[in-house]
């Protein structure tokens, strides 16, 4: 009796395109609104996206990219304003 092990089947393509089109839809939005929370999110679903084997390669890239700039801009804003992100004494 021989024991083989199953192929490993690779996730649904239509899960890593939807993974794919919510990191660029919320990386978009990441770079002026909630930069800390949608930035890694974009991140995260753009990766994921990505060893999925996607068919829209494109797309999470760009979320990819979006993320990783909206956390540059989160990181220079609050470089400049001296770590104070709301200044509600004015």
């Amino acid at each position: 009796m021989s024991t083989v092990a199953a192929p490993r089947t690779r996730p649904d393509s239509a899960e890593a395109d939807g993974l794919a089109v919510a990191s660029f839809l919320l990386g978009l939005p990441g770079l002026l609104l909630f930069n800390i929370v949608l930035g890694p999110l974009a991140i995260t679903l753009g990766t994921l996206a990505l060893v999925r084997g996607t068919r829209r390669r494109a797309r999470a890239v760009l979320g990819l990219a979006l993320g990783v700039a909206s956390l540059a801009i989160l990181a220079v804003t609050t470089l400049t304003s001296h770590g104070v992100l709301m200044d509600f004494h004015s």
